[in-house]
């Protein structure tokens, strides 16, 4: 009981010192701009070549003009969200942007910090096709680069469906908060970023990051990573543990977690803030080129980073004993008691894996951009992909996940790219109809 008390005073002091510093940032009296540098690569010596005298103009702040090496820079007035736009017939003769719809970009510019943005440029036609409508037909290089996009969003993706599948397989429990437990891997990261533990306790600020400052991000991400594992672990033992004993019924605890969702996410936005930020560190990167699609460096180490956690998780669930015990419950939780596994303390760790796999996925995810709510707008995405792969079975939320993140970018090939989500929702539906118990679930009699 002192534990989980402690727990659940952590949890909250964290909350409330996220917007301590936010506060504070505001205040800052430094200046703060939007620059970049526009170049392109010439297709005949592979060089970088500089773009002198293209207009950029930030939306309600005004317009600059790129100099000669290609940079431009525009201070604004304020922290915020801005709008980029970049006129394309400013740009010389044969030089496009590779990417048509990116001729207008959103930028998160931080109190005293300068916010960079990229505008891919290209010599010749745009990567994305020749179609008269600006790139949107269908090549070989298209298909590429979307199907890229739609691998790198189905592996973050499963990294919180993983947890989800997991849970609902140990206890029953469908947990919509499950989309907050992705959000708070982003804001707590973001926090560690920028604050360090001295965001959370005061007198660490003579110390050196990641106690009395902000740190790289990769070592807030570990932090971030820590601190969705015990959101997990308050979670099941705060509320959902006693819920258990005292015979709450499945239906009861759903909604308990759509109301604990929605509690979460508005401590968020108090917290945190509306307006969307980003992470102190490789926030903008020029994309590599392998082959014929282009890739940044952080997406590309995420993925990779992902493949790797994900198959470690895998091979934990395959061959540890502690893997099979987390497998047996999900299969038959009254058979795996009474062959002597000890139920509850299996169920505790795997909210505390689930949480720390969520808050991991929010943090790539969370590399363009970290948002108060983002957790709940694809919460959607979440459960499409843990019930098209077969409710509570981990590698099934894998391959949901990556149907579902494919479907999404490859529609956008002949339909709207606001309409993609619907795409992912009618596939599952199609193939429920087919398979009902998912494509690696397994069937059960009813009646």
């Amino acid at each position: 009981m002192k534990t989980m008390r402690l727990s659940l005073v952590g949890l909250l002091a964290m909350l409330i010192a996220l917007a301590i510093p936010s506060a504070a940032g505001a205040q800052d009296g430094d200046t703060q701009a939007v620059f970049g540098n526009l170049e392109f690569e010439d297709p005949e010596t592979g060089e970088d070549v500089p773009v002198e005298g293209a207009s950029i103009t930030v939306v309600d702040v005004g317009t600059v003009v790129s100099e000669t090496d290609g940079t431009f820079r525009l201070e604004v007035p304020e922290a915020g969200t801005y709008v980029v736009e970049l006129d394309i017939e400013s740009l010389p003769e044969g030089v496009v942007l590779r990417n048509p719809e990116r001729q207008s970009l959103e930028r998160v510019v931080e109190a005293g910090q300068d916010g960079r943005v990229l505008f891919a440029l290209t010599a010749g036609e745009s990567d994305l096709g020749s179609a008269a409508d600006g790139g949107s037909g269908i090549s070989g290089r298209r298909v590429a680069q979307l199907t890229v996009e739609g691998l790198k969003q189905g592996l973050y993706i499963a990294m919180a469906a993983i947890g989800l599948s997991l849970i609902f397989g140990t206890t029953g429990l469908v947990n919509f908060a499950h989309a907050e437990m992705v959000t708070w891997g982003q804001l707590a990261t973001y926090f560690f970023n920028f604050y360090g533990l001295a965001g959370l306790i005061g007198f660490l600020a003579p110390l050196p990051g990641p106690l009395g400052d902000g740190v790289n991000l990769i070592i807030a991400a570990v932090f971030g990573v820590i601190a969705g594992g015990l959101m997990g672990y308050a979670l099941d033992r705060g509320i959902f543990r006693g819920a258990r004993r005292s015979g709450v019924s499945l239906i009861a605890q759903m909604v308990m977690t759509i109301g604990l969702s929605i509690l979460l996410r508005y401590v968020f936005l108090y917290s945190f803030g509306g307006n969307p930020r980003t992470f102190g560190d490789f926030a903008a990167q020029r994309a590599w080129k392998i082959w014929i699609v282009e890739i940044t460096p952080k997406d590309l180490v995420a993925m990779t980073l992902s493949v790797v956690t994900l198959v470690g998780v895998g091979l934990y669930l395959v061959y540890t004993r502690m893997g099979k015990a987390m497998r047996a419950v999900a299969d038959n939780r009254d058979l795996a008691e009474s062959s002597g596994i000890d139920v509850q303390r299996v169920i505790t760790l795997v909210w505390v894996a689930g949480g720390g796999l969520a808050a991991l996925g929010g943090v790539f995810f969370g590399l363009d951009q970290v948002k108060w709510d983002f957790g709940f707008r694809i919460l959607l995405l979440i459960f499409a992909s843990v019930t098209l792969g077969g409710l509570g079975t981990a590698f099934g939320a894998l391959l949901g996940s990556l149907v579902v993140g494919l479907t999404i970018n490859l529609s956008t090939l002949v339909i709207d790219a606001e309409l993609k989500n619907m795409v992912a929702l009618l596939v599952l539906v199609a193939i429920l109809l087919v398979r009902p118990q998912g494509l690696l679930g397994r069937a059960e009699r009813v009646g």
